[in-house]
């Protein structure tokens, strides 16, 4: 009986041993999940449209339309500018011969983008500024000099030109339309690597961050995390069809360097500009003439009026102003303008910024409780 048992758990061993070697020695299964990883990595969907996670054609559509710019200061303009520092200084007014030393022209570096064929070029009022000599430099490595067509410091715009044509244009967008959480691609030319690309999304729209100064700044950024450091400015935030939706303008950071958001000037207020710019020199701004606030808790209870979301006219500042002649009071509370919600003041102040002297808006608000809609025409703060 021992020799049967013996026999017959060596059996079972040798069985098991054997399906074992057969488990380890047999042809693992391939799963194929190549396609489906292929149709992940190029859209995903999420109730709505396909987002694209390829962005080669954008950065192909997009990058032929972004130029380096380099900005100088001409040995005379620097000459010019020591003497209105000496002028404006007293010290350096009386011992001017003591400090006396060889001026040093200024330089630096940024990026433009092509608005028209014929060599119409947007950029950034910082970039360009303190120069009054410009050496533009395609994607295809052709460099133009280039003059200055104007600029506008409160909304950190600027237009340069060079003579030629056939350029390729960026095709513009609608800043309106965007959204936060959407794919958008920063093109330009950081720390001088030119044609550089980055890709984010969309943070925050109508971003205030304080960085214009002067107390008629037009702030309304929109934020994006796609990173952007020196010599982006000026470049293009274009969309997932390489569409400009804003300029690079700003990166919030304390070091110096990239580190988390960036900041665009939205292209529906770009295009204003430009277009004043490009055809007066100047920048031909609707003037409103009323001090404003975001409406929140706080507001209401200072102002004495129920809270409603929208932005409250603290003050109607100049009689002569758009707003006081079209009947706009104090306490009232700016709800929308042309039909589009304004929820804070950047919001209202890009609105106004983008519309053109001359032209009649409806300017809905709420005054004690009631809804109305005023017509206001808008003039410039030179208007009589």
């Amino acid at each position: 009986m021992n020799k049967f048992w013996s026999t017959l758990l060596a059996g079972a061993a040798g069985g098991l041993m054997t399906l074992g070697a057969a488990k380890l020695l047999e042809k693992p299964q391939v799963v194929n999940t190549t396609p489906e990883i292929t149709s992940y990595a190029r859209q995903a969907n999420f109730g709505g449209a396909p987002v694209p996670f390829d962005f080669t054609k954008a950065a192909e559509k997009s990058m032929d339309a972004v130029v380096h710019i380099k900005a100088s200061e001409s040995k005379e303009a620097a000459i010019q500018r020591q003497r209105d520092q000496r002028s404006a200084d007293p010290f350096q007014y009386f011992f001017g011969q003591r400090f006396q030393y060889e001026p040093q022209p200024r330089s630096g570096t940024g990026s433009g983008v092509i608005y028209t064929e014929d060599g119409y070029i947007l950029t950034n009022n910082h970039v360009v500024e303190f120069a009054d000599e410009f050496e533009v430099t395609l994607h295809d490595n052709r460099e133009f000099k280039a003059r200055l067509v104007g600029r506008d410091e409160s909304t950190d715009m600027a237009v340069i030109k060079i003579d030629t044509k056939d350029l390729p244009a960026i095709e513009i967008g609608n800043s309106d339309d965007v959204k936060v959480g959407e794919w958008v691609l920063a093109v330009g030319n950081p720390f001088d690597l030119t044609s550089t690309v980055t890709a984010g999304i969309i943070s925050a729209k109508a971003r205030d961050i304080d960085i214009i100064k002067g107390g008629r700044a037009i702030e309304s950024f929109i934020q994006t995390d796609a990173a952007v450091n020196p010599g982006n400015s000026g470049g293009a935030l274009v969309d997932v069809d390489g569409r400009l939706i804003g300029i690079n303008s700003a990166i919030a950071t304390p070091t110096g360097v990239f580190a988390g958001y960036s900041f665009a000037i939205p292209v529906n207020l770009v295009k204003r500009i430009a277009d004043d710019l490009i055809k007066y020199g100047t920048y031909k701004r609707p003037y409103l003439g009323v001090n404003i606030a975001t409406m929140d808790s706080y507001v209401a209870r200072e102002l004495d009026i129920d809270y409603t979301q929208g932005v409250a006219v603290v003050e109607v500042a100049d009689n002569q102003g758009s707003a006081a002649q079209a009947g706009i009071l104090a306490k009232d509370v700016i709800t929308k303008v042309n039909g589009k919600n304004v929820t804070s003041t950047s919001e209202l102040m890009e609105y106004i910024g983008r519309s053109k002297v001359g032209e009649t808006i409806n300017v809905s608000v709420i005054r004690a409780g009631k809804a109305q809609v005023i017509p206001v025409r808008l003039k410039t703060r030179s208007d009589g």
